[in-house]
């Protein structure tokens, strides 16, 4: 064999190694992933009944429960009949509707008006007016941490696949230190699936909560085209149009069960299920982000 051909065939088994040990990671970094995560069980029993049927008849793949909310119990007895579906405690530090309202575990305190319940909002609001948030008062970590303490341990009783956490309406993002207090405590209860340490990017929302369902379908089907290899994060509200939905509402967000009802209907919509198979995009959990 001459010179020539022994470097032709050397080059060759070269590019035939490189091929087996690149192209499979680079098929790996190709998928791409979604989680779709349904929020606020337990904080009215439509809200309930709608995140259940984005399960069983839907794409949703994890959802989050507020523990203080009236429709807790009914929550996790039928979390009970669900027992692999991922589940997630949203951190709960506000009740924001006019109607209903929830208290701390660990009663009044600095993170409570003067009946004892949730301010509103965590940041001032307008609509709302002078001293319906949080950040209006005169607030203490250490009330808040014994509060979310409480929630977690009572969430972690209640739920076997407990699995993550996460925080309403942003709860914890007021300041550094309760960003490190969320930290500290999803490491110490072994609810640490922090989406940044996964490089878990946002899946762009509707942009309208006003929208028709027909609307909703066709602007989902859109965005679920957009994304690109990676894993990706969409989080939405469903509930089920029933009375004591339609009498909920804070200024400004008084048409909840009309948007929350859209949002059940495009998530069991099958225009949506088949444009996800079609587009070969993978439905994962929180809990998947471990495996």
């Amino acid at each position: 064999m001459t010179t020539k051909k022994r470097k032709t065939l050397f080059i060759a088994l070269l590019v035939a190694l490189w091929s087996t040990m690149i192209v499979p990671s680079m098929a790996a970094q190709e998928s791409t992933r979604l989680i779709i995560r349904v929020d606020d069980m337990g904080c009215s029993h439509a809200t309930n009944t709608g995140i259940v049927k984005t399960f069983a008849d839907g794409i949703a793949t994890s959802v989050e429960i507020m523990v203080p909310t009236p429709w807790y119990p009914e929550a996790i007895a039928m979390l009970a009949e669900m027992p692999n579906v991922d589940v997630g405690i949203h951190l709960t530090l506000t009740s924001e509707w006019t109607n209903v309202k929830w208290r701390p575990l660990t009663g009044p305190s600095s993170i409570t008006d003067e009946r004892g319940y949730f301010y509103p909002m965590i940041w001032p609001n307008e609509r709302l007016g002078k001293g319906a948030a949080i950040q209006d008062h005169d607030w203490s970590i250490g009330d808040m941490e014994r509060e979310l303490r409480a929630q977690i341990e009572m969430a972690k009783r209640d739920i076997p696949q407990l699995s993550h956490m996460s925080a309403h309406m942003g709860c914890l993002n007021i300041n550094e230190e309760t960003k490190a207090l969320y930290n500290r405590l999803g490491k110490e209860y072994g609810l640490d699936i922090f989406l940044e340490d996964h490089e878990v990017q946002r899946m762009p929302g509707l942009g309208d909560n006003t929208l028709p369902p027909e609307q909703r379908v066709v602007r989902f089907i859109e965005n679920l085209k957009g994304l690109q290899p990676g894993t990706w994060l969409f989080v939405e509200h469903p509930a089920d149009d029933f009375p004591e939905q339609q009498a909920i509402g804070h200024p400004g967000y008084e048409h909840v069960a009309q948007d929350r009802y859209g949002v059940m209907q495009m998530l069991t919509d099958k225009r949506v299920k088949n444009a996800i198979a079609e587009l070969g995009i993978e439905l994962v959990s929180y809990g998947d982000l471990k495996k």
